[in-house]
């Protein structure tokens, strides 16, 4: 007795070790993988992988081989606690996740000593009831698998289960003669419920052999060391309808005797891993929903449509300017872009690179600089020049009268100072009435804005013109009146008119950091 106290212990300290060593598994099946499902399920396969279907295909999953020892002790009238022999075989498949079916044959043997009251025959001093009972079962166990699902793990690493399934019993009963000491066959004293008696005579030593039904009701826990081993221990319970298998019955009691039976097992996957996967109490069905749910691979994900009301490409949930006019340049945050950053966004600032010592701007974004000294002196010397042209005017008794009256106006593509062969057909023109009124002058007059560029501009234009009518056409310099100034006349054209007024031919660039190239 103490030696088999002694294996169990050494037992289930191994199937600690063994739990704790257990690697843990990977999700136990990968959905697209084909291969693994039956050809009876591919068109729920198709269907699933197209999106036809939420639910993917079973995979075919292994059989459980099992082999187990242990030891039985059996409930019965004589009250024997004497501890018997019990080895079994089975082999499992699943129905689905939870449910599996299992058919077993198990072997019990056992033997127990009573004494037994108002026996007359006595050994000894001692009345006695000595048998020995050795059965086979035969019968098929429904298994549900209590802890394989779980909202908050992977596989389970244990395998916690209930067992029931009907059983046939075979057995051999002898009794001790206590008029003569020896093992004789036990016969029965009548069938009971569903029971033959197929010999009630002893052949060659082996006794007689009963046929009865019981039902198996139990329970037990399996340790996965890896994908194809797991160890286990499992308790059961055979119900019987027979009340012989001591070889007595007591009228004190009407219970019939039961099995009572401690397994230690080994338990095999049986299969091909690149057609079968494990079996399926082994794998959480909650593992594809989960993975899905933490990293999509199969969910058909729609391409968000994110509002976005003012149109300029940023979203509604993210534009910090809800409302900007359609066409403004906006940046990530869709706020108006403002270049120079005077306060005025683009899309409303006429001046959009205006230099920071012209801060502040106006409501239109356009700077207010201060004068330079070199384009205030410039403008005083024409002023003076101006004034000296007018008094020339009016003290001059000799002027001749110009009979030029109709000169054109040379037009400028916007920001350039290049003149056209439209224009230079123009321009020669104006030289051959200039050469037929040798007492004509030709004032040449710009039109600048404001701004310095603008002023620049009108500047080279006035003298591509004239440098034209001297170098190409042989006019001489003098008879020209160099003039540009602000007024209600177009920026982009310079107005020739004829004159016997006396003025400069030439004066100071106003900006000449600004000056551009002259072509003609």
């Amino acid at each position: 007795m103490t030696s088999k106290k002694n294996f169990f212990a050494a037992f289930v300290t191994l199937l600690c070790v063994q739990f704790a060593n257990a690697q843990s598994t990977n999700w136990g099946w990968d959905w697209k993988d084909s291969s693994k499902v039956a050809v009876k399920n591919l068109p729920q396969y198709n269907e699933f992988i197209n999106n036809a279907m939420p639910y993917p295909a079973r995979p075919r999953d292994k059989w459980e081989i099992g082999v187990g020892a242990g030891l039985n002790v059996m409930t019965n009238d004589m009250k024997s606690n004497d501890l018997g022999l019990a080895l079994t075989v089975s082999a499992r498949k699943s129905l689905g996740h939870v449910f599996s079916l299992r058919p077993f044959f198990s072997y019990y043997s056992h033997s127990g000593k009573g004494d037994v009251p108002g026996t007359p025959a006595i050994i000894g001093n001692t009345t006695r009831n000595d048998f020995q009972s050795k059965s086979q079962q035969f019968g098929l166990e429904l298994i549900a698998s209590l802890n394989t699902k779980s909202s908050y793990r992977g596989n389970p690493k244990t395998n916690i289960y209930a067992l029931v399934g009907p059983t046939l019993i075979f057995s051999q009963i002898d009794r001790r003669d206590n008029n003569t000491g020896q093992m004789r066959t036990f016969y029965t004293p009548g069938p009971g419920a569903l029971l033959t008696t197929f010999s009630n005579t002893k052949v060659n030593g082996v006794g007689n052999n009963i046929m009865g039904i019981g039902l198996n009701v139990g329970g037990g826990i399996a340790f996965k060391v890896n994908d194809k081993v797991n160890l286990g221990l499992e308790v059961k319970s055979t119900f019987t309808n027979y009340d012989y298998y001591d070889a007595f019955t007591s009228t004190a009691s009407n219970t019939f005797d039961h099995f009572n039976a401690l397994f230690v097992r080994g338990n095999f996957n049986i299969g091909k891993d690149a057609k079968k996967v494990q079996p399926l109490w082994w794998i959480n069905p909650n593992n594809f929903v989960y993975n899905e749910l933490n990293a999509p691979q199969h969910m058909k994900m729609k391409k968000p449509v994110l509002d976005d009301a003012d149109k300029d490409g940023i979203a509604d949930q993210f534009d910090l300017e809800p409302n900007t006019p359609a066409g403004a340049n906006v940046d990530a945050h869709g706020r108006a872009v403002d270049t120079d950053g005077d306060g005025i966004p683009d899309f409303k600032d006429k001046e959009k690179l205006t230099q920071q010592r012209c801060f502040p701007v106006n409501n239109e974004g356009v700077g207010t600089c201060p004068p330079d000294a070199c384009c205030t002196e410039s403008k005083e010397k024409i002023s003076e020049l101006q004034k000296l042209i007018e008094s020339a005017k009016f003290t001059s008794t000799s002027v001749a009268e110009c009979s030029i009256t109709s000169l054109p106006s040379i037009s400028f593509k916007s920001g350039g100072a290049k003149l056209n062969r439209e224009s230079m057909s123009l321009l020669d023109a104006v030289a051959v009435q200039m050469r037929n009124n040798p007492s004509c002058k030709v004032k040449v007059l710009g039109h600048p804005e404001s701004n310095k560029s603008s002023q620049q501009k009108a500047y080279d234009r006035v003298e591509a013109i004239i440098k034209y009518l001297v170098e190409k056409q042989g006019i001489a310099e003098s008879r020209f009146i160099f003039a540009y100034e602000g007024g209600n006349g177009d920026s982009n054209t310079v107005d020739l008119m004829g004159t016997t007024e006396e003025g400069p031919n030439t004066v100071p660039a106003p900006h000449p950091q600004l000056k551009g190239k002259q072509n003609y």
